[in-house]
């Protein structure tokens, strides 16, 4: 499943310029993702410069969310170069709040690599729950 996702991701990746500012783009970064059903999403990162954006991640959450499922068993992000990225701080944290059992989701990290969240996001707020 990783080659899948990593290729899927691959796809759609590519920078382009949005309303011909220089800093407003789409596509540098790309993430793939497969839920416990076995489905696969994926999104596109949008930088904008009044900072409005988001990351990869969330677009392929978002995709995943329309199909009413929450559960993602594992992930990937890469730049429009082709290199695999670990998900930010923003996202490590929007996937485990979409559903608690993603804190078990496996991420691949590098080409070599792959942690499951909770190596990655390790004390979380809901400890404390």
């Amino acid at each position: 499943m990783k080659e899948i996702l990593i290729q899927r991701a691959k796809e759609i990746a590519g920078s382009f310029k949005l309303n011909g500012f220089e800093f407003n783009s789409a596509g540098t970064v790309a993430a793939a993702l497969v839920t416990k059903d076995g489905n696969v999403y994926t999104g596109i990162c949008i930088d904008v410069a009044c900072s409005m954006g988001f990351c990869a991640e969330h677009a392929a959450i978002a995709e995943m969310l329309k199909n009413r499922e929450t559960q993602i068993e594992m992930v990937v992000a890469l730049t429009d170069k082709g290199n695999i990225i670990p998900p930010c701080g923003r996202c490590r944290e929007f996937l485990f709040q979409v559903d608690r059992r993603n804190i078990d989701t496996k991420v691949i990290v590098s080409e070599t690599e792959i942690l499951p969240l909770k190596e990655l996001l390790p004390k979380t707020w809901a400890d404390v729950f």
